[in-house]
């Protein structure tokens, strides 16, 4: 049986709704912080922002971490800060989603951003990175 914990991938979506008026606004700063992360984050496996075919003021940020470590090291990135900023002006709406096991540092830390929070930690199954 997999063992899941600190150490093994897993995948946060996080849904957004931006202001109406703000899109174009929202996609360079999501452009932005997108290219900061493939650049400073190499345990970053996975890190698209796409838009909701039905809605164009909602989007899901899709990413997959290598571990905990990657989402800490994720955090501290500031632009991701300088994210999380401009969307309180940009934005209507966040919640982030985890699918997969998380260690207790990294849920303090995702729980210490205020955003709603859901975590579905693993019971079975293997991952291939």
């Amino acid at each position: 049986m997999a063992v899941f914990d600190a150490s093994t991938p897993f995948i946060l979506i996080a849904r957004i709704q931006v202001k109406p008026g703000k899109v174009e606004e929202y996609l360079e700063l999501a452009a932005k912080t997108d290219a900061s992360v493939e650049a400073s984050e190499p345990g970053m496996l996975h890190h698209t922002f796409d838009q909701d075919p039905e809605n164009p003021l909602w989007f899901t940020w899709s990413e997959v971490y290598k571990n905990d470590d990657a989402f800490l090291a994720h955090l501290a990135n500031p632009s991701v800060g300088e994210y999380l900023k401009a969307h309180l002006q940009l934005g209507d709406g966040f919640t982030v989603e985890v699918y997969g096991t998380v260690g207790d540092k990294c849920k303090a830390a995702m729980e210490a951003t205020g955003l709603p929070l859901k975590i579905f930690e693993s019971k079975c199954g293997y991952s291939r990175v």
